[in-house]
């Protein structure tokens, strides 16, 4: 497998992608999930987020702390009481990231209803990182990146496959020959929903929706 076939400075030094690395706390425990054709309001309700607490959101220009993610600040939550939700829409693509947690791959089925497609990708502190692809309310895949192996990628969805293969492999001491990196499912997402190059400036330039959830 090639290298990440991502833009120049927009992978941090663990392969994952800066945007997501910047939202997110120290030690992050977080999920991030894509939708096409669904508005950040409808997105953010799919994952299970109550209406009333959906309001437009403003990301401050730093974090507080290391355990405070910049959604969090943004909504005033306090680390450990609830995960923040942060949503925007980059063309046909809507993301939601989740900074705890709280939101899990089952929304994926939710997001895909009536015809769409999402995918979920979820890393967690223990280092175990997985992505649900989802179609049409149904889920069509689930990888585990401890058992995800190249010759794994012939089986999956071609557009599902084809952002693995932009997403490559980020070549570090623990990737085990024909293997891949833990960032790899974030960066599959991303490249599935067109965000390889999106950076914290851009997501701080676009309207934003945030929830507390959980």
């Amino acid at each position: 497998m090639p290298e990440p076939a991502f833009p120049a400075n927009t992978l941090d030094a663990d392969g994952d992608p800066k945007w997501i690395t910047e939202l997110a706390c120290a030690d992050p425990n977080h999920v991030l999930h894509v939708v096409r054709g669904l508005d950040p309001e409808a997105a953010l309700e799919a994952v299970g987020a109550k209406p009333h607490l959906v309001q437009p959101c403003e990301l401050p220009g730093s974090k507080p702390d290391d355990w405070t993610s910049l959604p969090g600040a943004a909504l005033g939550v306090q680390p450990g009481t609830a995960a923040a939700l942060l949503a925007g829409r980059v063309g046909d693509w809507t993301f939601v990231y989740d900074d705890s947690g709280h939101t899990f791959d089952e929304e994926t089925e939710a997001l895909s209803a009536s015809g769409r497609t999402a995918a979920t990708s979820v890393f967690t502190i223990n280092a175990d990182a997985s992505m649900t692809f989802a179609v049409d309310g149904e889920q069509v895949a689930w990888i585990n990146v401890d058992d995800l192996g190249v010759e794994d990628l012939a089986e999956l969805p071609e557009d599902l496959r084809a952002a693995f293969e932009v997403a490559g492999v980020f070549q570090g001491e623990d990737v085990e020959p024909g293997g891949f990196d833990y960032a790899v499912t974030m960066r599959a997402t991303c490249a599935l929903a067109g965000l390889t190059a999106l950076t914290i400036e851009d997501v701080r330039r676009m309207p934003l929706l945030g929830a507390s959830f959980g």
